[in-house]
């Protein structure tokens, strides 16, 4: 058997590039005569901007600080030990970097096991341990704190989470054996499974505490000395920690159940994370941990070797990385600065246009729209939603005071535009109301001011071609709820200048939006890509197939909802005006369903109906579908729908849509919600040989979003 360094030192040689964790060892004497402390600070000697990460020279130097703590608590020379973290960070995980070079089953299972070993030491020692969760905590870091006797957290600490699911891991140094015996099977389905599986939700410090993760809380300001004065009373025997008494009957299934429903509604069967996640809470309802962590190896090394979590890798380090780095952007020293907006309309997509540069740029907004009333709603609109900030808290009333002050409403737009640096319209999809608009800005504004429109599928050239300086208009094409999805889609016109386009990354940045350059090319990535997948739903069901079975076909895919929710919620009529203008363009790809265009002009506002709180067939709907006899299976439909895809991205590859795949998957998981696990969508067509079948060719690299040959 080899030992813990051996396997540590093996995995290390494996990963060169590892950004090394220091555990630095100091004593002191705490307060209340309570006797002499060993703390260990886990360090990698950045700043906050680069956090602690766990790779395996990390956990070694965690070992080795460990077998010098074990003796002196043995000899009894110390009285505890603590573990903490440099400033604003505790411990975010395991380092991922290292996790994409391995290749065997042996080094994952090296991993886990090398980390198991390292950590249950604290658990082991023969005084207590204590875990100060100063800062940010996840994955292992939250996991040396489990295998702690106590836990002190931060009130300043501003996430706080299990990950591991999210990306298509398990929790496992411990995570799923411990925090269940900790805290109760539904608490820690809920931080494990649920927040995982919705968009890695965070934790704050007061929940850490209020969910009974951590034993005490302390302000931010004084945390490490408050924590020190509590363990000495903790030590002395003055506090004593109440835990109650976990549920190991029917609630403990109830929980595990609880998990599957959230996996199957999110995952759909789809991916196999959360389900071994659940198998191992399952298993630990017995108390038994060296059980668990057996099953936690396991599971770890399995979903390392797959497919999934090289995926779920891919899919983070865009959205952290080429995210905030969009290829192609300008040199930003090229933008000029932006302090006035001005939003044509005053439309609900325009008030929340102007509800997002108000809050991100505070700088002055104004409005305009054809009548009073129009203006004063949309006016209306962004005060509400002011209102509805300072209410909750996130918000001061000086602040919301300032914010209302900011945005005004205004007819004559020669009165609001005149000083405006940056214009964006909202108005209607229509070519001719979109060139009418831009002509009369341009007589109004500034002669340095970006006119942006936030058209989903028009021609960004087209609409600029009648202007005097087309060469300041640029596509900016937001995501519907504005204040949710990241993306934004910049469109470069035929005309459109290096310094409007460097403006419009400027002020993307500002929104904190993540921005890819897109060419302007019909309805740009995401709605030519949805659209294309929608249409093949379209028209295996206009073919003859029944609606459950298109609909069931794709679920696999564990889309965020099915095709024909998605529809409701775009709204049929700008789906079909959508799939009409991508009919222009390319007659011999995208049709215009006659059945779309039925429920259209019927006013109907989807394919579903809710009566019984699951989406049923409307039967008007269904007494207004023609459908030809031409059946297709589940998987038929499957193939159909996956082949148009992939030939879909490859053309738009070829044409140049943006600079590489990577560039739709980043679209695709931030405008449309699709799937880490996937790494959007061109890993899953590698792995399941749809590329090569469509295009001849992968979209990726071997060893980019899968596991190195």
């Amino acid at each position: 058997m080899s030992t813990t360094a051996e396997l540590l030192k093996g995995a290390a040689e494996l990963f060169p590039g590892e950004v090394v964790t220091s555990a630095h060892v100091r004593h002191f004497d705490l307060p209340l005569g309570a006797g002499r402390f060993a703390l260990i600070t886990l360090d990698n000697g950045h700043d906050h901007t680069k956090p602690t990460t766990l790779g395996p020279q990390s956990l070694a130097n965690i070992d080795a600080a460990l077998d010098q703590v074990e003796k002196e608590a043995a000899d009894g020379d110390i009285v505890g030990v603590g573990v903490t973290g440099k400033p604003f960070i505790f411990a975010v995980g395991a380092d991922l970097k290292g996790v994409e070079l391995l290749k065997r089953h042996e080094d994952a299972l090296a991993i886990g096991k090398g980390g198991h070993d390292v950590l249950k030491r604290l658990a082991n020692l023969a005084v207590p341990s204590f875990a100060y969760y100063n800062g940010a905590s996840m994955g292992g870091g939250v996991e040396i704190g489990l295998h702690c006797t106590y836990r002190t957290v931060s009130a300043a600490l501003p996430a706080f989470s299990l990950p591991e699911v999210f990306l298509g891991l398990v929790p496992g140094w411990g995570g799923c054996t411990l925090l269940p015996n900790l805290i109760g099977a539904d608490k820690a389905v809920s931080v494990i499974i649920e927040n995982s599986l919705n968009q890695n939700k965070q934790l704050k410090g007061k929940q850490v505490f209020e969910l009974g993760i951590a034993d005490a809380i302390f302000e931010g300001a004084d945390f490490l000395e408050q924590s020190l004065l509590w363990t000495a009373s903790v030590l002395k025997g003055e506090i004593t920690v109440e835990r109650p008494l976990i549920d190991r009957g029917e609630a403990w299934d109830q929980a595990v159940a609880r998990g599957r429903f959230i996996a199957d509604g999110k995952v759909h069967g789809a991916a196999p994370a959360a389900y071994r996640a659940l198998d191992i809470i399952a298993t630990a309802k017995n108390g038994d941990l060296q059980q668990g962590y057996d099953a936690e190896d396991r599971a770890l090394a399995d979903l390392i070797m797959g497919g999934e979590l090289r995926s779920g890798i891919y899919a983070f380090n865009l959205v952290q990385k080429r995210g905030k780095r969009p290829a192609g952007a300008p040199d930003k020293s090229l933008a000029r600065p932006v302090t006035k907006v001005g939003v044509v309309g005053a439309g609900l997509m325009a008030s929340q246009l102007a509800l997002l540069f108000l809050r991100r740029l505070e700088v002055p907004v104004v409005l305009t729209d054809i009548d009073q009333e129009r203006v004063d709603k949309g006016v209306g609109y962004v005060h509400a939603e002011i209102d509805k900030l300072l209410g909750k808290g996130r918000i001061n009333q000086d602040k919301a005071n300032r914010l209302k002050a900011l945005v005004t409403g205004v007819l004559d737009k020669a009165e609001g535009f005149a000083d405006a640096d940056f214009v964006i319209e909202a108005v209607f999809e229509e070519m001719g109301v979109k060139q009418k608009v831009f002509a009369e800005v341009e007589a109004v504004a500034p002669a340095h001011a970006i006119l942006a429109t936030n058209t989903s599928s028009l021609s960004v050239s087209e609409m600029a071609s009648k202007l005097k300086h087309p060469e300041r208009v640029v596509g900016f094409h937001f995501f519907n709820p504005v204040a949710i999805l990241p993306l934004l889609e910049i469109v470069r016109g035929e005309q459109t200048d290096e310094a409007s386009l460097a403006a419009a990354f400027g002020v993307a940045k500002k929104l904190k939006k993540t921005a890819v350059l897109v060419k302007d090319a019909p309805a740009f990535v995401v709605n030519r890509i949805l659209t294309r997948f929608m249409g093949e739903i379209q028209n295996v069901i206009d073919e003859g197939t029944p609606v459950a079975v298109a609909e069931k076909a794709v679920e696999p895919l564990g889309l965020p909802m099915s095709p024909l929710v998605l529809l409701e919620l775009v709204g049929p009529a700008i789906g079909l005006h959508v799939s009409e203008t991508l009919n222009r363009a390319f007659p011999e790809r995208f049709t215009v369903s006659p059945n779309l265009k039925a429920v259209v002009e019927a006013g109907k506002r989807g394919f579903y109906v809710y009566d019984s709180g699951k989406p049923e067939l409307d039967p008007e709907v269904a007494a207004l579908l023609k459908q030809g006899d031409t059946v297709l299976t589940e998987d038929q439909v499957r193939d159909r729908v996956l082949d148009a895809v992939a030939q879909e991205i490859g053309l738009m590859l070829d044409e140049g849509v943006v600079a590489e795949a990577q560039d739709i998957d980043l679209c695709l998981i931030t405008g449309a919600g699709w799937p880490f696990h996937l790494g959007g969508i061109t890993p899953y067509l590698d792995r399941e040989g749809v590329s090569e079948r469509v295009n001849g060719k992968r979209f990726l690299e071997a060893g980019v979003a899968s596991v190195p040959a």
